[in-house]
């Protein structure tokens, strides 16, 4: 009966041990072709690949539906692919994000570092209010001190507080939270994210400095 039971366990242990693999190399995945999207294609090649992005989160978070961490990129595409849209028509695409942010954190708003917190409260300030969409400052600002409550340290923490506190005319704040995005660590895994973001936050702070000196 104990051989039984010893079985048993170290084969539940060999499924799940293969499941976390296997998220753990779609997320790769994912987040590989996100930055590449993002960062290196343009006008039809890079509508194609949101879209083909798209599909495949939906494929994954639909095989994993308790991996807090592809709902969370299933949100990032989602509302990446709303920011190369614009528009009235990124609505939808704003909203689908939104509840895939949600989903994450009911499952375990921790993952990623917080990631949902930083994703879901930059919609917030970035979309408009009601009754065009969900747009609110408040909640903007609480989700993305959480976010860096998980990740003081963090690029994207610090990068899109940084953002919200130029909405609200804040550009020493903003500054400050900018150098904080610059020094932030490399993510080894993740080369062009971080390329890529980097050469956004010099942009950001370039026009934050050229503010103050106004």
């Amino acid at each position: 009966m104990n051989c039984i039971k010893i079985i048993f366990a170290l084969s539940s242990l060999l499924v799940a041990t293969a499941s976390f693999a296997d998220v753990d190399q779609s997320l790769t995945h994912l987040q590989q072709l996100w930055a590449k999207a993002q960062y290196e294609l343009e006008g039809k090649a890079q509508d194609t690949a949101f879209l083909t992005l798209i599909k495949q989160a939906e494929e994954q978070t639909s095989a994993y539906p308790k991996s807090a961490e592809l709902w969370v990129w299933k949100g990032i595409i989602s509302s990446s692919y709303a920011g190369v849209k614009g528009g009235l028509g990124a609505l939808s695409l704003v909203k689908e994000a939104k509840v895939a942010f949600e989903t994450a954190m009911s499952i375990d708003d921790t993952a990623l570092m917080g990631s949902a917190y930083t994703s879901l409260g930059t919609l917030y300030f970035k979309v408009p209010g009601w009754p065009i969409a969900f747009g609110n400052d408040d909640k903007a600002e609480s989700f993305l001190k959480k976010a860096l409550a998980l990740n003081p340290m963090g690029i994207d923490s610090n990068y899109f507080y940084a953002q919200y506190l130029i909405e609200q005319d804040d550009y020493a704040k903003a500054e400050e939270y900018l150098l904080k995005a610059q020094a932030a660590p490399a993510r080894v895994s993740r080369p062009l994210a971080d390329s890529g973001r980097q050469h956004e936050i010099a942009l950001l702070l370039t026009s934050v400095r050229e503010k103050l000196v106004k």
